[in-house]
Formats: C-alpha cells, structure tokens, sequence
C-alpha cells in the first residue's frame, strides 16, 4: 500500500478500474498516511474521516458492479479550506470565519463526489487567500517539500503539501493571483488555473469574485486533464500524440523575465532549451502595455477584497494576522471611480494582449521570479515579507490580470516552475501543450 502514496491519481484510477486497488484500501491507506505524518496539524485543518471511507464503499461496490462514474471514481482528494464542505467547518484560514460550518457543499465538491472522488478533508492556506507566501501565523503554515525553513507557496499552502508530503494524490484550490500555481511550483507540482468563470464557484469563500479562479494541484498534467474534467462537467482531454514540434511559444521580454533569482533563472533557461529541442519555436516579443496593468493591481485586487470583507474586517481587526489586515485596508484608499476606470483600462489593455499574442500558443515565463522565503524572516522582517509577498505573484497575477489559462510545470530545479499561459477558455489547448512539454521536460531529467 506505501507505493500508492506515491501514484498519480490517474495511475490509482486505471488500477481502480482494473480490479487491483480497493477504493476502500486506497482510503485507508491515506487516512493512516496522514494520521502517521509529523506534518498532519500543519497541512490539514480538518480530516473527513467517516466521509472519505462511506464514499470509499460506495466506489468499491459500483468498481465491483463495472459501473465507475468517471476515471477518477474512488480516487481521494483533498480541498482547500475555503470550499464549503456540508456539515464541515470551513474557515478560509482565518479566526474571523471559526467554527463557520455550511449547510451544502461547494458546487465544485458537490460535483466531484457525484462523479466519485473521495473527500479526505481540507486543507490549511492562508488567511482568507490573500497571500502568495503560504505562510500564515493565526493557523497553520504547511511546509515546502523542497526546504523545511521555508513557506511553502500560497494561498493554496496546504493543497500543494498534501500531494507533495504523499498525504493526498489530488488537491483541489483556488488561484486570484497565483494561488494554485505558486504552491505548485515551490513543492515541484502541475499546477492549473482556469479561466475565470470556466468553474462554478458558488460555495466558495470569495477573496476578489472578478479573480477568484478554482484549479487542481497534482502530480501530471494527465492529473489536472482528470480534475478539470470532472469540476467542469466535460469530457477529459485527450492527451494522446501531444506534440511540441512546430509549437510557437512567446516570452515576454517584460515584466516576467525581470529580476529572476539565480534559480528561477536557471530553471526557465533549462525548460526553454528543452522545450526548443522538442521542436517548438520560441520567439522574444514586447507588450510594454503589461507594465501599465502590473500598475493597476493595486486597485483592482485590493479594492474589491476590502469591499467584500471590510465589515467582518473591521469588526473584529484584531483577529486577523496584521500583514493581511493591512493588505486588505489598502484597497480602502480607492474611490469607486478609481475601481471602475481601472478596470476600463485593464480591458482595454487585454485587448492589447490579445492581439499581440494571437498566433501564438502559449506565453511562457518563470512560475515565480523567487525561491520560497524563510519563515523565521517573515515572521520578524517586515519589509522583506511585503517584497517577497508581491515578488512570489508577479509573473503569475500576468494570468489573473489578462484574463488566462495557464499551467505551470516543474522544470527539474528545486521549487522552479515553467508557467504557460493560455488564451481564455483554451485550456484543452493548454493541456496537450503542456502534456508534451511535460515528457520533453521528464526525459531532460
């Protein structure tokens, strides 16, 4: 049972199918691998223990009767703590939503169980998902599968660990400005954002509703096909004969390719050379435009957050961890014209986007310009939690801010993803790409 720890979660569903995995076995050996683990209180809020093993049963018997309801039927999964789980709290990461318990599940969840998958339970992140650190005082900061002393990505902290510590094969998170991609590339996972609106997101604790985005993190692109599939009722992409060969990539010689660290650095010029190697053409073009929307995050993140949760803020101010607090205080700087014209411009610069990348498919750029940080320097550095704060979702908020699908990939460097970035509502597009950029990148190793 150990080596299922280790799988895929399309690998558990294909042995689920053929009679070689009890649902019920595979459940268990999770829920004993999570109970065992030195990192159980730091990774998972809360445990769904009698829901992860009458889900469990129910796959078992319909893999006896030959009537699985989707390839991943019987697979567990955990969720990120801002899903609303029915009689489960869910707290967002935050003492202002304790012992907030829902009457329904989220509509991605409900989803998800009708179609099989086993609810493990969820998963810590940071405070009402305003961070891309993962680090987060008031409950809980997972580790990073790659460095002990450091965060390990957020908000989607605990979804990424769970899959990385072999605690969960699939997560489940949101991403409004790197959250699922992030913690994906920090702990050497697949990560996928979604295009805003591809998912309903009803049931879901909001952080910005014209951002918030709900994507997996996994082990393989074929994963994040299989997750996707199932959250938006369609059918999985074939991933078959995906090819880089005459493939045309665009990096943009702007803001994501600005002030890298030595590792992400090194990683993104690895996967470049791959990626050429297998046959794609890379092109350098400039949209000096992006500069302008990078500006206009200030507004638009900050201003909607701070709207959404100034009265439950205000209310109880000291609940909160004092960075995030004044984070969301920020947006209460802007007046509603200064959100409204901003978002007018922000339009009118996609538009931009569009055109100068139409051709093209995918933009690529590091996942993240750093290394995850140091706990220790974030709990008493003020300045450097507020760089690295907004350095760790730079190139990934190029996604929220255009409106993208993107994946990110391990590129073979410690904690260094290669992001793709998709047209909107291309994301069976993005996953053949990324799928042959995944082999190219795996026969590198």
């Amino acid at each position: 049972m150990f080596e299922w720890l280790k799988k895929s979660a399309a690998d558990l569903g294909r042995e689920i199918g053929e009679g070689a995995i009890d649902p019920v076995a595979l459940a268990q050996a999770f829920l004993g691998a999570i109970d065992s683990s030195d990192h159980k209180e730091r990774i998972y809020a809360r445990v769904t223990y009698d829901r992860a093993m009458a889900e469990a049963e129910a796959a078992a018997e319909r893999a006896r009767a030959g009537e699985r309801l989707s390839p991943l039927d019987g697979v567990p999964v955990s969720w990120k703590d801002l899903f609303d789980s029915e009689g489960v709290a869910t707290e967002a990461g935050s003492a202002l939503l304790k012992d907030r318990v829902p009457n329904r599940d989220a509509a991605v969840l409900e989803k998800a169980t009708r179609l099989g998958l086993v609810c493990l339970g969820k998963t810590h992140m940071s405070e009402l998902a305003f961070s891309g650190l993962g680090y987060n005082p008031i409950t809980a900061t997972p580790p990073c599968i790659n460095n002990k002393a450091a965060v390990p990505g957020g908000s989607s902290s605990g979804a990424a660990a769970s899959v990385a510590f072999d605690l969960a094969p699939l997560a489940i998170g949101s991403d409004t400005g790197g959250s699922v991609r992030i913690p994906s590339a920090w702990n050497d996972l697949v990560g996928l954002k979604t295009t805003w609106g591809r998912l309903d997101d009803r049931g879901t604790v909001p952080l910005c509703k014209k951002f918030d985005t709900i994507g997996p993190l996994c082990r393989t692109v074929e994963d994040a096909s299989l997750a996707f599939a199932v959250m938006d009722g369609s059918t999985p992409t074939d991933l078959r004969n995906a090819s880089l060969r005459g493939r045309l990539l665009a990096i943009i010689d702007t803001v994501g390719m600005q002030d890298l660290r030595d590792g992400p650095a090194r990683g993104f010029d690895h996967a470049v050379q791959v990626l050429s190697d297998a046959g794609a053409h890379v092109t350098h073009i400039e949209v000096p435009e992006l500069e302008r929307a990078m500006a206009l995050s200030g507004v638009l993140f900050t201003a909607e957050a701070y709207g959404l949760w100034r009265d439950e803020i205000e209310a109880n101010p000291d609940l909160m961890f004092g960075e995030i607090r004044d984070r969301f205080r920020a947006g209460g700087q802007f007046s509603g014209a200064d959100y409204v014209s901003a978002w007018d411009e922000l339009l009118a610069i996609r538009q931009v986007w569009a055109a100068k990348t139409a051709g093209y498919d995918a933009v690529i750029c590091p996942t993240s310009p750093i290394l995850p940080p140091d706990v220790q320097r974030l709990e008493t550095d003020k300045d450097y939690y507020v760089r690295e704060n907004l350095m760790a979702l730079r190139n990934t908020r190029i996604g929220n801010l255009m409106g993208l699908c993107g994946v990110t990939l391990p590129t073979g460097v410690p904690s260094c993803g290669v992001m793709l970035l998709g047209a909107a509502f291309g994301e069976e597009r993005l996953l053949r790409l990324a799928a042959a950029a995944e082999i190219a990148l795996g026969q590198a190793r």
